[in-house]
């Protein structure tokens, strides 16, 4: 016999989608998920559109996967959906050298970071 189904996380009116290992870091990349949060989907993903950040490019494909799976997997309506949540994971970092005077050697890291974002649909539809 098999093991009963984990109950879902979030609730019926929510849908999330993740993006990970972005190759940025969490610092920079929670600056572009802090433009987001709490705006209706429509207005954030034209905000991604005219970021001047390179990864506001992934977060948005992101978002918009969030939305595809709204409506896709949960019937839910793209007009009322707020992003309810957008927040950032530490993914792995690469660590590299890079050569300096005297024979000695400087550390390089390379970050990388996940993003999740949770769309909610409103009660108040506009």
């Amino acid at each position: 016999m098999s093991k009963a189904k984990t109950p879902r996380a979030l609730s019926d009116k929510e849908a999330k989608a993740q993006a990970r290992n972005l190759r940025t870091s969490g610092q920079k990349l929670n600056l572009v998920a802090q433009s987001i949060r709490g705006l209706k989907v429509d207005k954030a993903l034209a905000q991604l559109q005219f970021s001047p950040k390179r990864i506001a490019i992934d977060v948005r494909k992101c978002l918009q996967s969030a939305i595809a799976n709204a409506e896709n997997n949960h019937g839910l309506d793209i007009d009322a959906l707020v992003v309810a949540q957008a927040y950032v994971g530490k993914g792995l970092v690469m660590k590299r050298m890079n050569t300096r005077a005297r024979g000695r050697g400087a550390r390089i890291e390379k970050p990388f970071s996940h993003i999740t974002i949770v769309v909610r649909e409103t009660e108040g539809a506009a």
